[in-house]
């Protein structure tokens, strides 16, 4: 259980949080505020700052450093494994910065994701789930660079891309808790971001203040795909390793960016339309569409998003001997709620799509 040091860390941090976005609302004027005549598309048609991200990092960087004196970390000095995950997070980090500063082109965002995703296989953060290390290589690559691209595309309506990332934050926290892994690194790293998501979506829920811009949305997709190889992907569990137990965990997870970038790829791709331009015409937008307030849409995807969490805690904390019934279970539910929202999408005409 969480003592009180953990408990008093949190508060701070959260209290952090909250003053850091403070402080940037009322001072920073147009970080983040791109020009008018750019490709940009936002469902809200006012302009705001984006500056959540540098409230994300700057608690990251916060935890990190404070790790050791609260928590008396007695591990080997170099980490090399979260020292990988500190690079890539800072260079996510840094190239959302450059992209909400300067719209950088699409292919050295597309380079530098692909370089992420090498510094976390070098440092030792990647998928084992083949024999074969170069297709864990592989499969890892992929997962890297699909979650920052994920949870950058889901950044499309107040609220929605922050709700999503603290389930998911939160899910991997309740199973480093039933891990016993309360005094790791990792742990102060999950304590650190559900603080500062928590802090930024006081100023990020509908009527938003700001948005987190690419410098959030990078940051939290490298950062949520990192950790979630480590604790999703390659769980610490005495239960017996299956395959599609292995795999079902993280894409039940990370159910809301997969289905929505999925719906958006093909509906896109079917229109001739390139996926990776801007529209009004994702899963949380077709919710709106069908009359639910912005409020109503973040209340639905907080409620998928919780069951979801709610059930890869049931799994890994209950099931021991998997079987070909909770593969069919679980799969079934992926296909329901991928269903339900694509349906939703394609039977819908959006105003702007």
């Amino acid at each position: 259980m969480f003592s009180l040091k953990h408990i008093l860390f949190f508060c701070g941090a959260l209290f952090f949080s909250i003053l850091i976005n403070s402080i940037m609302l009322r001072f920073v004027k147009n970080l983040g505020i791109r020009n008018q005549d750019e490709t940009t598309i936002r469902w809200s048609d006012q302009v705001k700052p984006a500056v959540g991200g540098l409230g994300f990092y700057i608690v990251f960087l916060l935890s990190i450093s404070l790790h050791s004196f609260i928590f008396s970390y007695e591990g080997t000095v170099v980490d090399l494994r979260f020292t990988g995950i500190i690079g890539a997070t800072s260079l996510g980090f840094l190239m959302g910065l450059a992209d909400d500063a300067y719209n950088t082109r699409p292919v050295l965002k597309f380079l530098t994701q692909l370089l992420c995703g090498a510094i976390l296989i070098y440092s030792g953060t990647y998928i084992n789930l083949f024999e074969h290390d170069l297709l864990n290589y592989g499969l890892t690559m992929v997962w890297v660079v699909g979650m920052m691209n994920s949870i950058n595309m889901l950044d499309n309506m107040d609220g929605i891309t922050t709700t999503v990332s603290l389930i998911i934050a939160f899910t991997m926290m309740f199973l480093l808790l039933l891990n016993g892994e309360v005094d790791t690194i990792g742990m102060t790293m999950l304590l650190g971001l559900i603080a500062s998501l928590l802090g930024f979506l006081y100023f990020n829920w509908h009527p938003s203040k700001m948005y987190m811009g690419d410098t959030g949305s990078q940051y939290l997709g490298v950062l949520l795909a990192a950790l979630s190889v480590n604790y999703l992907w390659n769980p610490v569990t005495t239960s017996e390793f299956v395959v599609s137990r292995q795999i079902l965990i993280p894409i039940i997870s990370f159910i809301i960016p997969i289905v929505d970038t999925t719906t958006v790829t093909i509906k896109r791709l079917r229109k001739g339309n390139s996926p990776f331009v801007g529209g009004k015409d994702h899963t949380t937008h077709h919710l709106s569409y069908l009359g639910f307030s912005e409020k109503q849409v973040g209340a639905i995807i907080a409620l998928i998003g919780i069951v979801s969490s709610v059930i890869v805690i049931y799994v890994i904390s209950s099931v021991k001997e998997w079987n070909h019934l909770y593969s069919a279970l679980f799969i079934g539910y992926f296909l329901l709620v991928f269903g339900v929202l694509f349906t939703i999408a394609l039977k819908n005409n959006p105003k702007d799509e």
